[in-house]
């Protein structure tokens, strides 16, 4: 090739890329990487967010119906397209019960006629559990497609309330739990009195004053709505004088003299603390000597 003819092949070449022969390598890209690294499949992953997808428009739906204003028949025939596609209840998962029958949170659970996912009043649902005594409180959350989540927080039974001839399990702030009978008394204290559950959180914070007390009482009867008479598994009552601050120091100035003296279990009948300046204490009746025959 003469110089004249290699300066018109450079000419033509002047100013063009150079072909590579290397291949190209795939840029895999993070997201890919952090997919792979899942212990799922991307069919999986990707089913998951068809239902998220679903579901979003679904809610979404639901509140642009409701904030919006749409008549009541569209929002009910949507309601009634979602539940035919397979959004409706079907199944029930409740956590936290133990002392509740469970059949019994199903049937108020389930007890709304529309089953549509869209259309079950939650706080309806709610407001009906509670009316349960045992249930202090309930969350109620929809999982799409067809469940409703109950989580139960339950009442502990605290003491007995009696009155009027009724016996009825009650918690530590009063509230009355369910009736029950003398054949299935509890062991806990009983507390006698037409308003004495309503006394409860003030008797538990009385009975903190003395402590030590506090296991050798089996029960507490509010007198004239403004007193406590305590009574004692060894048999005696002890009577209080009116007055949160003034029961409290008389309960611990008893719990001193049982302390020293051991008052509780020597055969006395009743304690009286009302009087400030001196403290009472009753007997038993003495038996009559038999007549000599």
């Amino acid at each position: 090739m003469t110089a004249t003819q290699m300066k018109r092949t450079n000419k033509k070449t002047k100013g063009k890329p150079r072909k590579s022969n290397r291949k190209k390598v795939r840029q895999v890209s993070i997201l890919d990487r952090m997919i792979r690294a899942l212990p799922v499949t991307e069919a999986q992953i990707q089913k998951g967010l068809t239902w998220g997808l679903i579901g979003v428009f679904i809610l979404g739906a639901f509140s642009v119906g409701h904030y919006s204003g749409i008549n009541q028949r569209v929002s009910s025939e949507l309601a009634s397209a979602v539940g035919s596609a397979g959004f409706e209840v079907k199944r029930v998962e409740v956590t936290g019960i133990n002392r509740i029958d469970e059949l019994k949170v199903y049937e108020i659970t389930l007890a709304q006629k529309d089953r549509s996912m869209m259309l079950v009043d939650i706080d309806q649902v709610r407001d009906d559990l509670l009316g349960n005594g045992w249930i202090k409180e309930a969350r109620i959350s929809r999982r799409l497609p067809d469940t409703l989540v109950v989580e139960i927080t339950e009442r502990e039974p605290a003491a007995v309330w009696q009155r009027d001839g009724k016996l009825s399990l009650i918690d530590q702030t009063g509230f009355p739990l369910e009736d029950i009978s003398k054949e299935n008394l509890p062991d806990l204290p009983v507390v006698v009195g037409r308003k004495a559950n309503k006394q409860v959180p003030e008797l538990t914070a009385l009975l903190d004053a003395a402590p030590a007390l506090r296991p050798m009482i089996t029960g507490a009867t509010w007198i004239g709505n403004r007193r406590w008479n305590l009574e004692f598994d060894s048999g005696e009552t002890l009577a209080l004088p009116e007055g949160r601050d003034t029961a409290a120091a008389a309960l611990l100035n008893f719990a001193r003299m049982d302390g020293v003296n051991r008052l509780l279990g020597r055969g006395v009948v009743h304690f009286d603390l009302r009087d400030a300046e001196r403290a009472y204490l009753r007997m038993p009746p003495k038996k009559n000597s038999e007549p000599e025959s």
